[in-house]
C-alpha cells in the first residue's frame, strides 16, 4: 500500500491517498450514483446555457450516433478543414 500523489482541478492541488482507492468518478459506482441522481430528479426542469434555456431532466437523447460521413471536419486550431472519413 504506497501512498499516491493525486493532482486536483487543473493542478492546482493534491493529496496523498492509497493505492488501493479507486477512482470514484468513472466506472460502475459513479453510474450507479448518476443513476439515483436521475431518477429522483425525474420529470423537473433543470437550467442550461446561463440560465437561458431549460430541459426536462428525464427526457435524454438516445447515445446511438449519427453517421459523419460527407461531413466536414475543423482541424487544427480552426484554420482548416477536411471531409470526414466516417
Amino acid at each position: 500500500m504506497a501512498k499516491v500523489t493525486r493532482v486536483s482541478g487543473r493542478g492546482t492541488g493534491s493529496r496523498k491517498t492509497d493505492s488501493k482507492k479507486s477512482s470514484s468518478f468513472s466506472g460502475k459506482g459513479f453510474k450507479e450514483h448518476q443513476a439515483k441522481r436521475d431518477k429522483a430528479t425525474a420529470g423537473k426542469y433543470i437550467t442550461t446555457g446561463r440560465g437561458t434555456g431549460r430541459r426536462l431532466v428525464g427526457s435524454k437523447k438516445s447515445t446511438a450516433s449519427k453517421s459523419t460521413k460527407g461531413v466536414r471536419r475543423v482541424t487544427g486550431r480552426g484554420t482548416g478543414s477536411r471531409k470526414s472519413r466516417g
